[in-house]
């Protein structure tokens, strides 16, 4: 049975909560505390600092070794929402999906199944409230921490996100230029470089809008990527049943 949205941690414009409908122990949710905030490099480093604590606190708590990003891009998930994370809500939201050495569930068998067949994960009534704690931990000592001297040098960085054609119809790659392997590696001016590439995607053609997976490797050699897939209501065929057959994305969500 679907719980209430419960509240972990609030920023100054994020938050981060459990889903109404967590698929996995390690399904969480950054979402705006309200939806007319703008998107501006104050409000790109406040998400910045919610996942950087939810990272860290997902490490201390359960011991992730991944995490994994999913959102809708001016796309709103419809029906089964086979692939996708069921729509909760129209207010912005980044779904996090943890993995880790012996998970009872992965995100990517949830995903699979159509939304009303999909059972909700929990009660985590002891889990979360170790999981606040950690994440208020993590919030407060990040802007008390020493700087790190590689952390400075991505930040002096312009980080910019390209699109590569991999040759699929309707499924583009972004990567960020240079490369950065963890979404923490990122300064908020790159995900205003993100937000801006994702606006340049085109539209059209029955694409409507995308749903986009941000991956990161175990493998620190190996950038951040972000598969956006063109999606529309009257899709012959949902192009994420697909996605999960390339091995970055399968590695991420199965």
């Amino acid at each position: 049975m679907p719980m209430a949205r419960r509240l972990l941690l609030r920023s100054s414009m994020w938050e981060v909560a459990r889903p109404r409908v967590p698929l996995t122990e390690g399904h969480f949710m950054v979402r705006l505390s309200d939806p007319a905030t703008p998107f501006t490099e104050e409000s790109a480093a406040d998400w910045l600092l919610c996942y950087s604590a939810a990272r860290a606190a997902l490490d201390e708590v359960l011991g992730s070794t991944l995490c994994t990003v999913m959102f809708p891009f001016r796309w709103h998930p419809l029906g089964s929402a086979i692939g996708e994370p069921a729509a909760e809500s129209s207010t912005p939201g980044f779904h996090l999906f943890a993995r880790w050495p012996g998970e009872s569930t992965t995100p990517g068998s949830q995903l699979a199944l159509p939304a009303h067949r999909r059972r909700a994960a929990g009660p985590f009534d002891e889990l979360d409230a170790a999981l606040r704690a950690a994440l208020q931990r993590a919030a407060a000592a990040r802007p008390a921490e020493a700087p790190d001297p590689d952390s400075l040098d991505t930040a002096s960085r312009h980080v910019a996100w390209v699109s590569r054609d991999n040759g699929a119809a309707y499924h583009r790659v972004l990567v960020p230029e240079p490369g950065v392997d963890a979404v923490s590696g990122l300064p908020p001016s790159s995900l205003l470089s993100l937000a801006a590439a994702l606006e340049a995607l085109p539209t059209g053609n029955d694409v409507t809008g995308y749903t986009c997976v941000l991956t990161e490797s175990a493998d620190p050699a190996v950038p951040l990527e972000l598969h956006a897939l063109g999606r529309s209501a009257g899709e012959e065929r949902n192009p994420l049943e697909s996605l999960e057959d390339l091995p970055e994305v399968s590695r991420a969500l199965l």
